[in-house]
């Protein structure tokens, strides 16, 4: 099977990929992180980054199942959080911090809510979505407060594991990097992929957490602006919309 060949031309000006550097970020990640983070990543033979756009090669994982066990995947979290408490972001200074980016995202939530708005919500999230207009900075800030800071993900989503047939797990696409709680990448794991039955096994598999209710509004922006790429009827956002639900429960 031959490799993954991922490009990227130059982000937008004012967009979030260009504010956030995403390109670069993952690009390194790759040169610099993924030979000691620790867990299982895509193997990399070429990263590189200029004016006309990045380029990664990497391992193929295609044949490997989408996702993850939602208690192995907790675990490998913890793993690697606990791995880069407190270290994270001296060893690599440039990880993103907390807070980037956060006036892009509050105005994409405020210019997003509407369209939510005249969809046939639950009550609870109806309301909690409305709450969230014009605050979405404030809610930002919180995660300051939720832990020390490690190596996280970003974006520790379904999508973004793998699973092989012994049962091994690997992390991909690593363009949202960056320094923060741990608990960060735990209820984006959440709110994104676990099917709200499960959340207490992931918790527990965990262990103890630090700042969840500071950060899971965070990741209910994320689940809220995830959720309007989907059409209202179909299983994707029904699925999101569940998964609100559930966290609006825990607050």
């Amino acid at each position: 099977m031959g490799n993954y060949v991922k490009r990227r031309l130059p982000a937008e000006p004012g967009s979030i990929a260009a504010e956030l550097r995403m390109a670069e970020s993952e690009v390194r990640f790759y040169r610099e992180i993924a030979p000691e983070i620790g867990v299982r990543v895509p193997r990399c033979y070429r990263a590189e980054v200029n004016d006309e756009g990045s380029l990664l090669e990497l391992e193929d994982l295609s044949d490997w199942r989408e996702g993850a066990e939602p208690v192995a995947a907790a675990g490998l979290l913890r793993s690697m959080h606990e791995r880069w408490a407190d270290r994270a972001d001296v060893r690599w200074p440039w990880l993103r911090p907390i807070g980037a980016g956060d006036e892009l995202v509050a105005r994409l939530y405020d210019d997003t809510w509407p369209k939510l708005a005249a969809r046939s919500l639950s009550g609870p999230v109806r309301e909690f979505g409305e709450r969230l207009v014009g605050k979405v900075q404030q809610v930002e800030a919180r995660v300051l407060n939720a832990g020390p800071l490690t190596l996280v993900h970003g974006d520790a989503s379904t999508q973004n594991l793998r699973t092989a047939p012994d049962g091994e797990i690997a992390l991909l696409d690593w363009e949202d990097v960056s320094a923060a709680p741990g608990v960060v990448d735990l209820t984006w794991h959440l709110v994104s992929s676990v099917e709200p039955v499960r959340w207490a096994e992931a918790l527990d598999a965990y262990g103890p957490v630090e700042g969840l209710s500071a950060v899971l509004p965070s990741a209910m922006v994320q689940g809220f602006l995830s959720m309007a790429d989907w059409p209202e009827e179909s299983a994707e956002a029904v699925a999101f919309e569940a998964r609100l639900a559930a966290g609006v429960g825990m607050l």
